[in-house]
């Protein structure tokens, strides 16, 4: 890959290296990582997530080499709202798990093992922070290989689940099987880059199981019909206001899953 001049470019691996969009906020945390993936001596590049409709961050991406495919990890617009122009500007296929997504190339499917830019790209369906996420495991990447999570792992915070489109038994069942990747590092789509996938998605299991056990508590003292704004304020006794909807969301999700799927 070429050299890329701006501060706003981090090697993330052997393999791939992001660049951050300017689109910070209090679900986005920093902005949207934006991968490029591509081995040494490739003559192309694979771009995930071209994140926000930014010219100057497009035109960063484009500029690091021929862009031979641009896939994304889900629907939401943080990711994907500049598709359809670095499509137009490269003339490089969109591929998603959702079809509604793709430009002149079928959907991903669970499975499939993709080569281009000289590397090795695993597709893994991990739906639950939405239903058509998915995330890019390398497995040639380093050492131990490395996963573009997209938002079902961040590097920092917690993920949150989009009910109803996302589901938490989906989630949980997710995360179990990124769990058998082991130490393949977490190339997340907002925050830094993790080691170990494995040790990762253990932890989250744990929070989330934690929650869980809050929410029953709060369903005893309230009553097991509470409405989502009051087992939000008896779990969720100190978040910001700006990411009150979120919280909101993730109660509707678990409080789903203790009435229909556990």
């Amino acid at each position: 890959m070429a050299d890329a001049p701006s501060d706003r470019w981090t090697a993330s691996s052997a393999l791939t290296r992001s660049r951050l969009a300017p689109n910070p906020g209090p679900m986005s945390l920093d902005g949207t990582n934006s991968y490029v993936v591509a081995a040494p001596g490739a003559g192309s590049t694979v771009v995930v997530d071209p994140g926000p409709l930014d010219g100057e961050h497009l035109a960063e991406l484009a500029a690091a080499g021929r862009v031979e495919l641009i896939l994304l990890t889900h629907h939401h617009p943080d990711h994907t709202e500049a598709a359809g122009e670095f499509h137009r500007m490269t003339g490089a296929p969109v591929r998603a798990l959702d079809a509604a997504l793709c430009l002149g190339a079928p959907p991903l499917a669970d499975g499939e093992v993709l080569e281009a830019a000289g590397a090795r790209i695993e597709v893994i369906a991990t739906p639950g922070h939405t239903a058509d996420s998915v995330c890019l495991h390398l497995p040639d990447d380093g050492d131990d290989g490395s996963v573009l999570t997209g938002d079902t792992i961040l590097g920092r915070g917690t993920t949150v689940i989009a009910f109803p489109d996302g589901r938490l038994g989906d989630y949980l069942a997710s995360l179990r099987r990124l769990e058998t990747l082991g130490d393949a590092a977490v190339l997340p789509a907002h925050g830094p880059v993790l080691p170990s996938v494995g040790e990762i998605a253990r932890a989250y299991l744990a929070h989330r199981e934690e929650r869980l056990g809050q929410v029953r508590a709060a369903l005893a003292q309230l009553g097991p019909d509470a409405p989502i704004a009051a087992v939000t304020d008896a779990v969720y006794t100190d978040i910001d206001p700006s990411v009150r909807r979120a919280a909101e969301n993730s109660v509707a999700a678990q409080l789903d899953y203790l009435r229909g799927w556990a």
